[in-house]
């Protein structure tokens, strides 16, 4: 077996940046370049933290929750008799690069401090429980484990789940009421291409207490596709992965964009990216007539109600917070300059409001533009 890679490990020489000039805050001071920034030392506003590199900060995996996190998915790993550990470094978001037998996972978890600026500026943070973490770390791990033993290959393999070769979507149109994939992180994921359905079906597996078996038992293709995991890992559990390599893709250390431009080209990805059309909806839910001109107004309601709305359908529906309020912002202004005001009770309101908003969630979906985790 090749050396092992840890978390703790640094990132390596050719990952440092090269200096450039030091940008002015928005109070007129330069942020620091010759000192690397420790969130936890600081009291910066968010608005001085968004000028620092993203290089910059002075954080790591030991030492914090994120650690413990991935010591618990090693420990799921041992107690399913698998040799194989992946490595972990910091980058700008989850992924596992094609033939490496690694994870790369957002910065912002490394420092509780960076996890409040991404609430700030995303509206969540991805992986920010113990739950999700764990959820995404057993999805990846998957996927490291595939080039660790380069399983893509495998003709059983293809059969069941298809070509790693096929080329992966920019969108996807997911099927909801498929029984041929199983359900771990959104809703449909697995739909999304082979690879992603090899990992999700490699979570729900490694998940403890997942009772795949019983919850899969009515799904013939995801329960042989589960049944497959399972044979395959006690197969390779025990072997050395063939692919040790250590190579560290767009490691923190190497991104050279600081906060602000890393979270405005987030924000330009996840955005609806359209104007959309909700009069009629909304008409049908509020009123300008006369009779209802001492109601409450419909866009002083919907701000109130905004934050929760706003989590539980994306919740329903697995679309970025971010993205749904995009849709909330337009229609709250829509809402507005038609005057709309409420013609029932708050509770009767906010309840068709949430379907109202879900359906047009589902919309953004099937259009072809959901997201997909690569």
């Amino acid at each position: 077996m090749g050396e092992t890679i840890t978390p703790a490990d640094e990132a390596k020489p050719e990952d440092a940046p090269q200096a450039e000039p030091a940008p002015i805050g928005p109070v007129g001071n330069p942020v620091p370049r010759a000192t690397r920034i420790n969130p936890g030392e600081i009291d910066w506003p968010d608005e001085r933290l968004l000028e620092v590199r993203m290089c910059d900060l002075d954080i790591g995996i030991p030492g914090s929750e994120l650690q413990t996190h991935i010591d618990q998915l090693y420990s799921e790993l041992e107690a399913n008799g698998i040799r194989f550990r992946p490595f972990f470094w910091l980058s700008n978001e989850w992924f596992t690069p094609d033939g490496v037998p690694g994870v790369a996972v957002p910065f912002y978890l490394a420092h509780p401090r960076l996890a409040r600026l991404e609430l700030n500026q995303m509206l969540e943070v991805e992986g920010g429980t113990t739950e999700w973490c764990m959820r995404i770390l057993r999805h990846e791990t998957g996927h490291a484990i595939d080039n660790a033993y380069g399983l893509r290959r495998r003709r059983r393999r293809q059969e069941l789940f298809g070509k790693s070769s096929q080329e992966y979507p920019e969108h996807y149109v997911p099927r909801p009421y498929s029984k041929s994939f199983v359900l771990h992180l959104e809703p449909w994921y697995a739909q999304s291409h082979p690879d992603e359905d090899f990992a999700e079906t490699f979570a729900v597996w490694l998940t403890p207490g997942s009772q795949w078996r019983e919850k899969y038992a009515e799904w013939p293709t995801a329960l042989k596709k589960l049944q497959y995991v399972e044979s395959l890992m006690h197969e390779i559990g025990v072997r050395e992965p063939t692919v040790t390599t250590g190579r560290r893709v767009d490691s923190l250390r190497s991104l050279r964009k600081t906060l602000r431009t890393h979270y405005r080209e987030r924000r330009e990805r996840y955005g609806i990216g359209v104007s959309q059309s909700f009069d009629s909806d909304l008409r049908r839910l509020f009123s300008d007539a006369p009779a209802h001109e001492r109601n409450l107004h419909a866009a002083r309601f919907l701000k109130r109600i905004r934050p929760q709305v706003r989590r539980t359908v994306a919740r329903w529906t697995g679309a970025y917070q971010y993205t749904i309020d995009q849709v909330l912002g337009e229609i709250i202004q829509r809402c507005r300059e038609l005057n709309l005001r409420l013609t029932q009770s708050e509770e009767q309101t906010e309840l068709q409001f949430t379907v109202l908003l879900t359906v047009q969630a589902m919309n953004y979906l099937h259009s072809g533009q959901h997201r997909v985790w690569l």
